[in-house]
C-alpha cells in the first residue's frame, strides 16, 4: 500500500513550554518522518458577545517562524513548514528576509504556507484594512518571490514598493510556497499563485471538495493535509478522524484523494505529550519499520 508521506503538528501552544516542542520536533526527525508544521494565531477575542465557533485553542501560541528557528537547530532533516502564515500581519520584504534566513540556517528545509486570514480582530490588530486585502495578500506574495530572485530586486505595486536594491539572504533554493484557505476563491488563488496548496482537514466532504476546486482551476503541485482528531466546528457531524486508532486507513484515504503529505496534528485536542511521542512511535513502525 502506497501512503502519503507523513509529517507532524507541532505543540505551538504557550503552555506546553520549549520541552514539549523539542521532544515531538526531534522524533518526528529521528523516527523518520518527512516534516514538523506549524501555525499561525496572533490573538483569540475576548469581547464578551465573541463565540469561538472555529474551535480556536484557547491558549496563547508562539511564534511560527520563531519556533522554526528553534526547531531548525534542534533537527537535521525534516522539512519545515508553516500551516499557515498570514503575510500580511507584516511587511513582505522583512518576511522574505526571515524565511530565508531560516531556509539558509536549516540548509534549505523551510517550505511556505500562506494564506490570507480570516479573523477580524487580527486584522484590526496589525492595522490591515478591509479594503484592498485580496489584492495585498497577492502582491505580498510577488514581493516575497522578487525578493528571493536574482539582485538587483525591484517592484512597483499598489501596495508595496520596493526600490531598486540588493536583497539577501537568498534561499538554498527555490522556495516551494503553499497556499492555504477554506473558500472557493482562497482555493483558485492558491492554484494560480503558489506552487502547492496547504489544506486543515475538517472533514472529507470539504477537503475532497477543496481538492476538487484546486485542480479544476488548474492546480498540479503537492496537497499538504494537516489533520487531527477533532471536528472544530460544532455544526460538522459524522465520525472523527486521524486518530492513533484510524491513523493508517486515514492516510490511506488521502492517498486515494491524491493528497502528497499528512502532517499529523494530535495536538488540537491537547493530548498529552507523553500520548504523542508513543503514538508516533507506532505510526513510525507501521510506515517505516
Amino acid at each position: 500500500m502506497t501512503y502519503p508521506e507523513v509529517g507532524v503538528g507541532l505543540p505551538l501552544v504557550g503552555l506546553s513550554g520549549p520541552e514539549a516542542v523539542v521532544a515531538i520536533a526531534t522524533a518526528a526527525d529521528e523516527l523518520g518522518f518527512a516534516a514538523v508544521s506549524v501555525f499561525e494565531r496572533l490573538l483569540i477575542p475576548a469581547a464578551p458577545d465573541w463565540v469561538n465557533h472555529a474551535g480556536l485553542p484557547e491558549q496563547a501560541a508562539y511564534d511560527a517562524l520563531e519556533t522554526l528557528t528553534y526547531v531548525a537547530a534542534r533537527t537535521s532533516r525534516v522539512r519545515l513548514h508553516t500551516a499557515v502564515l498570514v503575510p500580511l500581519f507584516q511587511q513582505p520584504v522583512v518576511l522574505a528576509r526571515r524565511v530565508a534566513t531560516i531556509d539558509q540556517l536549516s540548509g534549505g528545509r523551510m517550505d511556505l504556507g500562506l494564506a490570507l486570514g480570516w479573523l477580524p480582530e487580527e486584522f484590526v490588530a496589525t492595522g490591515v484594512p478591509s479594503r484592498g486585502r485580496v489584492a495585498a495578500f497577492e502582491e505580498s506574495v510577488a514581493v516575497l518571490r522578487a525578493c528571493w530572485g536574482p539582485d538587483p530586486v525591484e517592484f512597483s505595486g499598489e501596495h508595496y514598493t520596493v526600490p531598486m536594491a540588493t536583497i539577501g539572504p537568498k534561499p538554498v533554493a527555490p522556495l516551494m510556497l503553499y497556499g492555504g484557505g477554506v473558500t472557493q476563491p482562497a482555493i483558485e488563488r492558491a492554484a494560480r499563485i503558489a506552487d502547492g496548496l496547504t489544506l486543515a482537514h475538517r472533514d472529507w466532504e470539504s477537503t475532497c471538495a477543496a481538492i476538487a476546486w484546486y485542480h479544476q482551476a488548474g492546480g498540479t503541485g503537492p496537497i499538504i493535509l494537516r489533520a487531527g482528531p477533532m471536528q472544530p466546528h460544532p455544526m460538522l457531524e459524522g465520525p472523527v478522524g486521524f486518530t492513533p486508532a484510524t491513523i493508517v486507513d486515514d492516510l490511506r484515504h488521502a492517498a486515494d484523494e491524491g493528497v502528497t503529505r499528512v502532517d499529523w496534528d494530535l495536538n488540537i485536542i491537547g493530548t498529552p505529550i507523553a500520548e504523542q511521542l508513543a503514538a508516533l512511535e507506532r505510526l513510525a513502525g507501521r510506515l517505516y519499520g
